[in-house]
């Protein structure tokens, strides 16, 4: 197979600055038949060569990777259902209307929920009047929680789609709140380390604080120098709310590398065919069905579908591929008609995030991906 024109298309990407640098995988069949790193890890003083095995921080990945799976080992052990009401286990929520929400609306995006909140800014301006380490603590989280059991829905269940971090957020909620477990422990037990992924976690900041760890920032891709944090970001999660509920969420938060995705999307890939038992085949093949309660979405259960139109996955991708992208640049996208995947991690938001020229990339680079097969 000849790749050359994707290899051609990372580094042409680099050097206009499209990222610092960039890690693509292709597996076709459940074999890699491509794994290259492109260009640096970072502009300041991390200017070493990207790697293969970098880890980076996979942003809005967390939600199909993190959530999403965790929600099909919840429906394995019928612990939910997906079309339980959020009411059954927060008896507040259903204020507003929200009374007939379920998991079901959470993961497809039609719950109503807002898109997003700045509780960040609630949470530091606690600190601030006098609540000592608030910030990145359980009782953010908390604060975070119940917040959003007490917001006004944009529009009632099922009536239009709002790509709702806030819905997510809930998801690992209930996560929490059903196993007993905080949400980072219980997808290390049920999804991590039973698929021996071992770069694959959330950083949890309280406990980082609280004893004392150090993380190894020459094996992860620095991301944003925040405004408001004052510092480049190497290690602790870059967005907003997810930090300030401690770096770990049902939304954002999870950090990983190519192989151990590439691990894990082969792994669903095979329950999907009906050639694993680590979930039931009928739960994945109802996560990865596009929701077509409005027609209109290309939703389904916590992962998305190709778009009509200017898709992230380009335009050769089969229309029945699945997969989501990151706002730190990352992005799986997984072809079951060709029965191949397409791993993409960069940190475009180094060191800002008004950079958004990995929006030419990302569809380019698929194309020239399928291109590559297609000619074998």
């Amino acid at each position: 197979m000849n790749f050359g024109r994707v290899e051609q298309a990372m580094d042409e990407a680099v050097d206009a600055g499209v990222f610092p640098g960039v890690v693509v995988l292709v597996n076709l069949d459940g074999e890699i038949v491509f794994h290259r790193a492109a260009g640096v890890r970072g502009l300041d003083d991390a200017r070493s060569p990207m790697r293969e095995d970098t880890i980076f921080d996979l942003a809005s990945l967390t939600k199909s990777l993190a959530t999403s799976v965790a929600m099909m080992v919840m429906a394995r052990e019928r612990k939910i259902d997906l079309d339980d009401r959020l009411t059954r286990f927060f008896h507040n929520f259903g204020v507003h209307g929200k009374t007939h929400i379920t998991f079901r609306h959470l993961l497809a995006n039609t719950s109503g929920l807002a898109a997003w909140r700045p509780f960040y800014k609630d949470v530091l301006r606690t600190e601030r009047e006098g609540r000592i380490n608030f910030t990145a603590s359980r009782g953010a989280k908390e604060f975070v929680y119940e917040s959003i059991q007490r917001e006004k829905p944009e529009c009632p269940p099922g009536a239009r789609t709002i790509y709702s971090d806030l819905g997510f957020i809930l998801l690992a909620a209930a996560i929490e709140q059903v196993s007993g477990l905080t949400f980072d422990r219980y997808c290390h037990e049920k999804i991590f380390r039973p698929l021996g992924l071992r770069s694959t976690s959330f950083v949890d900041l309280s406990s980082l604080r609280t004893r004392r760890l150090e993380l190894i920032p020459e094996m992860i891709a620095p991301t944003e120098r925040c405004p408001w944090r004052k510092r480049v970001l190497c290690g602790e999660v870059h967005d907003d709310n997810a930090y300030a509920m401690g770096g770990v969420a049902g939304h954002a938060g999870l950090f990983s590398n190519a192989r151990d995705i590439d691990h894990l999307a082969t792994t669903l890939r095979a329950v999907h065919e009906g050639r694993s038992d680590f979930l039931p085949t009928s739960i994945v093949r109802e996560f990865w069905r596009r929701d077509d309660t409005l027609g209109t979405s290309s939703w389904a259960l916590g992962w998305d579908t190709p778009s009509a139109k200017d898709s992230t996955a380009g335009s050769e991708i089969s229309r029945t591929a699945v997969g989501h992208v990151g706002f730190t640049g990352t992005s799986l996208w997984i072809d079951l008609d060709r029965r191949m995947h397409v791993i993409v991690l960069s940190n475009r938001v180094h060191p800002s995030r008004d950079n958004d020229k990995i929006r030419d990339f990302r569809p380019r680079l698929h194309d020239l991906v399928v291109h590559a097969l297609a000619a074998s």
